[in-house]
């Protein structure tokens, strides 16, 4: 499947994982901003591939990442981090989401398995009370080692100088 085919509106993605499950398949769904993509997403998404047959990654929209990291994020445009993210093999669909948090597509897709990285715990998944209502189980996959973004960006701008 090429890389493009994979970069999905939401109608099409509920299209096919309704195939999906129609072929007795279980879907994982993955979330994040994917700003700066590094080694630290690549093992988040290799891990939540794991969790079920196949992977859906959400990416926040251009203007949900604004609302929630400030107007100068993000730095690379929603475009071409979904591309980026739809060029891992382990990804079987990339969805942009336009809303703040990945709620709403929970309700719509409803996963077996909603996938979060090592920064967060079972306790701190915000989306965990909707996840437990649907019955999805959610799960925290990849590296224990911090590979944040945030952190990248601060190394890249350096020190503020007056």
């Amino acid at each position: 499947m090429s890389v493009a085919s994979k970069v999905v509106d939401r109608a099409e993605l509920l299209r096919r994982a309704a195939a999906w499950r129609a072929g007795g398949e279980s879907v994982a769904l993955a979330n994040g901003l994917f700003d700066l993509v590094h080694v630290g997403h690549l093992r988040y998404l290799e891990a939540a591939s794991d969790e079920a047959d196949r992977l859906v990654v959400a990416i926040n929209a251009d203007a949900s990442a604004r609302r929630l990291k400030g107007p100068d994020r993000p730095i690379v445009p929603e475009a071409e981090r979904a591309e980026l993210i739809a060029g891992f093999g382990c990804v079987d669909a990339v969805v942009v989401f336009e809303e703040t948090t990945v709620e709403p597509l929970l309700r719509e897709l409803r996963p077996d398995v909603h996938c979060k990285g090592t920064d967060y715990t079972a306790d701190t998944v915000p989306e965990r009370e909707v996840a437990r209502s649907l019955g999805i189980r959610v799960a925290i996959t990849g590296d224990a080692k911090s590979h944040a973004t945030r952190d990248i960006i601060a190394r890249v701008r350096g020190p503020v100088r007056n």
